[in-house]
């Protein structure tokens, strides 16, 4: 019969020695937590603490399972001179089941039973030989342990899974509930001291979020901000003041320890004061929320960042005929002279929209780098999905371009027309026909971006349409197709080397 555990403890914090003092929970005065977006944080307390004169031990509860422990400064505000912290641990040597187990092969332990007939509950002692937990892959680290049964002596015989309910009676020496420091500190002065304690720590992390909404027309959006922090750092932290650090921040990388996400609804915002206050921290950006928060343990909440109501934008039609592989060609000496090359068609035509982040807009805040998901209302007032992006982080006055999907009614074709080598294979031409066909009920204006990919040194011979030189690589045609009309653009390029 498989044995069902019931470990009942009196749970025990082991100290490093008898003159140590131990900081509870409750000692801790002060937080700030400054959170980056590389999944780190930097992590300010204050704390009372009470030293004993001379050399002792401490014990600092509720420290996150995922502190840098090679991070940690120490400093007593009330005697900065008057107290060293000579040595540290990092106890993380938790309570678990099979932990409790092993530290009991050996030694006595009680089953309680019931009896059958009388239903009454009695206590059979024993000594614990195996825990029924071994390693399932050879005893590799990494391999979860499997069940294989309780071994127990009991009555001068060998039981295997036996019968009742396994009590221990205390929590063995080790073993604590929560991750917490130990430190050997020497104090001049005993007595109370406020105490400030910082170090960086992983599990907790930070993200952006927007939510766009549209007008019927897709001339002005309105946009809200929302900052996700996530905790998984291994403990709360209560009336915390927190601030975001946004920006791309190098980073030695450590290993630590290690869904909310609901649809806006619209508010008018326009006399609400923002929640962050943002400045510069050197080359990146910060937000300071105006207010504490509490961040518990394996949560994830959301806190307004920006809004921004009637946002002008604009919808933005692009055709990118030529397959992406020009990017592996490019000026490449192989492929500059072969005919066959570059005559890849791609009919999509991307929608994007458009809006400059500048106070004219209603906007004007650094945006942190996050994912912008857009909605538009149907015919019938309803809000509905129509795609989203990821954006980079974005200075203010800086124009934003968001892809949200391909249209339905507007179809690109793109074919090489012609071909031909001239001067002994030092110089090629090569015409381009473009069509697009627009199958809805107004005219669009489409911009068909082509690559010169061949070789550096080219020019247009011939062309049907106007053209502007964005870069060595880049041309495009801005056009306009009428209603239940098809557009053709030709062109024809000469390279040589």
């Amino acid at each position: 019969m498989k044995t069902t555990l019931y470990l009942l403890a009196i749970l025990l914090l082991i100290v490093p020695d008898a003159n140590a003092q131990k900081s509870a929970a409750s000692d801790r005065t002060a937080v700030s937590i400054t959170v980056y977006n590389q999944n780190l944080s930097l992590i300010r307390e204050e704390r009372t603490i009470n030293f004993n004169q001379g050399i002792g031990s401490i014990i600092v509860p509720d420290i996150p399972s995922t502190i840098d422990g090679t991070s940690l400064h120490f400093q007593s505000i009330t005697n900065p001179a008057g107290v060293r912290v000579l040595e540290q641990n990092y106890a993380y040597d938790l309570v678990n089941q099979g932990k409790l187990l092993d530290r009991y092969i050996g030694k006595e332990v009680e089953f309680i039973r019931t009896d059958p007939e009388s239903k009454k509950e009695y206590t059979v002692k024993g000594r614990l030989l195996a825990s029924g937990l071994a390693s399932a892959g050879g005893g590799f680290p990494g391999f979860e342990a499997a069940s294989q049964g309780v071994v127990a002596e009991i009555n001068g015989k060998i039981e295997l899974n036996p019968v009742g309910r396994l009590v221990l009676p205390s929590l063995p020496d080790g073993l604590i509930l929560k991750p917490q420091l130990e430190w050997l500190v020497s104090a001049t002065n005993g007595g109370k001291h406020n105490a400030e304690i910082s170090y960086l720590a992983g599990g907790l992390s930070w993200t952006s979020d927007y939510v766009a909404l549209m007008d019927k027309n897709g001339s002005t959006i309105d946009l809200t901000g929302w900052v996700t922090l996530t905790n998984n750092s291994g403990t709360s932290f209560r009336d915390a003041a927190l601030k975001l650090v946004a920006g791309d921040v190098n980073v030695v990388r450590q290993q630590f320890n290690e869904g909310m996400m609901g649809k806006a609804m619209r508010m008018d915002m326009a006399a609400a004061e923002p929640q962050f206050k943002q400045t510069d921290l050197f080359e990146y950006k910060l937000y300071s929320l105006q207010r504490k928060t509490n961040l518990d343990n394996n949560q994830t909440k959301q806190i307004e960042l920006i809004t921004g109501t009637d946002v002008p934008s604009k919808k933005l039609l692009v055709y990118d005929g030529l397959d992406n592989q020009w990017r592996y060609w490019l000026n490449n000496y192989d492929y500059r002279g072969q005919g066959t090359f570059g005559q890849q068609s791609n009919p999509k035509v991307g929608v994007y929209i458009v809006f400059r982040n500048d106070e004219k807009s209603h906007l004007g805040m650094p945006l942190p780098k996050g994912r912008i998901r857009l909605y538009q209302r149907d015919d019938d007032g309803k809000e509905q999905f129509i795609g989203e992006d990821q954006i980079d982080h974005t200075p203010k006055d800086e124009e934003l371009r968001l892809y949200v999907g391909n249209a339905f009614d507007v179809i690109g074709e793109r074919a090489q027309a012609d071909f031909k080598t001239i001067a002994s294979g030092k110089v090629v031409e090569e015409t381009i026909r473009i069509k697009l066909r627009n199958h809805k009920k107004e005219a669009v204006d489409v911009v068909v971006y082509e690559h010169p990919w061949r070789w550096n040194q080219w020019e247009i011979i011939h062309k049907t349409d106007d053209y502007e030189k964005v870069d060595q690589a880049t041309i495009k045609f801005p056009v306009r197709v009428g209603k239940d009309e098809e557009k053709t653009i030709t062109y024809t390029i000469r390279y040589s080397w």
